[in-house]
């Protein structure tokens, strides 16, 4: 019994993940598809892309607590259906994955940098602090926000590989990094060719993201 239960956990952690929050926010607050402008990736930084600093705000959020609170649910109330630490991380494997390839977006999702991040902190909050000071040193010294989330997914399953021993968290969160590395493939692609936009740098004219046409039409009025 207790395998179909996590059977379940894991299908309806992939559900909650194909929430594609840079979509969803982006069409309530009246901003054009993040697929179709900019990098063309449904997240946060794309986002903010748009000049809309609250909607990224949101997604960054929402994208994160889609890795979390799955994982948190089955820590808490997966005892008693006899679900323990095995099961969240596979459901926080399966959340993630979900961002990847959204089955209610056409399988076309993110890079999963948030989600990533709160499916760590929900396993084991130390790893997801250890994991952040590595993103926020990387980034503060190199300023390539890219390369800080690479770098970070490498050294996640070690840490924990390394300080908390062998066990089904570290095989999960690896095939998570190697995923999240893989999905950086432009990215590195860049940081090579030395073309890769630094933290805080204006995106090149022509990236900026339209607000939908009826939302443009009234702003044109003023």
């Amino acid at each position: 019994m207790s395998f179909a239960w996590s059977l379940a956990a894991v299908a309806v952690a992939y559900l909650i993940g194909s929430l594609s929050f840079a979509v969803i926010v982006s069409r309530f607050a009246g901003l054009a598809d993040p697929r179709s402008y900019g990098s063309r990736n449904p997240g946060a930084t794309n986002v903010l892309r748009s000049g809309h600093r609250g909607a990224a705000a949101v997604t960054l959020a929402l994208d994160a607590l889609k890795g979390y609170l799955p994982v948190l649910a089955v820590l808490w109330w997966g005892p008693r259906f006899g679900l323990g630490t095995d099961t969240a991380a596979w459901v926080g494997l399966a959340a993630f994955v979900g961002h990847l390839w959204p089955v209610f977006f056409r399988f076309a999702g993110g890079k999963g940098v948030a989600t990533a991040a709160g499916v760590l902190f929900a396993l084991n909050p130390l790893l997801g602090l250890a994991t952040l000071a590595t993103w926020a040193i990387v980034a503060g010294f190199f300023r390539y926000s890219s390369l800080a989330s690479i770098v970070s997914a490498l050294f996640a399953p070690f840490y924990q590989l390394l300080i908390w021993g062998p066990d089904t968290l570290v095989l999960a969160i690896a095939l998570m990094s190697l995923l999240l590395v893989w999905r950086h493939e432009a990215n590195i692609r860049k940081l090579l060719a030395g073309t890769e936009s630094r933290l805080g740098q204006k995106a090149a004219t022509g990236t900026a993201a339209p607000r939908r046409a009826g939302h443009h039409h009234k702003g044109a009025k003023r």
